[in-house]
């Protein structure tokens, strides 16, 4: 199949097929005119590609799994380094959600503080002349 066929299959740009396929991910032959052509397996190792992606790991990532990307990922088991990787990129998002759980917080406080002036005055904090967090 072409590439064109291939993006629709599998609900990705053509132009993100092509880095997939520089990154080494996915391999296609060239037909006599050029074209980029792909097997029907492309179709699965490219969901499976997006699968990952969207757990949270890189295109980087994504290649220590590649001896599993062909079938049916949870049937097959990861590579050490893979899921070593996993657990480094689990680690990274919860560190994320406690910086941005941690600054929410922060955000939340300030604006309970502010609320007698809002209450007070005009409506804006900074109408009524107490910036928010000056208190």
């Amino acid at each position: 199949m072409r590439i064109g066929e291939l993006a629709r299959r599998t609900g990705v740009s053509p132009r993100a097929l092509r880095h997939y396929e520089q990154a080494g991910l996915i391999a296609s032959a060239r037909a006599a005119n050029g074209y980029r052509v792909y097997g029907e397996g492309a179709v699965a190792r490219v969901s499976n590609i997006r699968y990952l992606l969207a757990a949270g790991l890189t295109l980087d990532d994504v290649s220590a799994f590649r001896s599993c990307l062909d079938g049916d990922m949870p049937s097959v088991a990861p590579s050490a380094r893979g899921l070593e990787i996993a657990r480094e990129r689990l680690a990274v998002l919860d560190a994320r959600i406690a910086a941005q759980t941690a600054a929410r917080d922060r955000l939340a406080a300030a604006l309970a503080d502010a609320q007698p002036w809002a209450r007070a005055g005009s409506g804006s904090s900074t109408e009524s002349g107490a910036p928010l967090g000056s208190r």
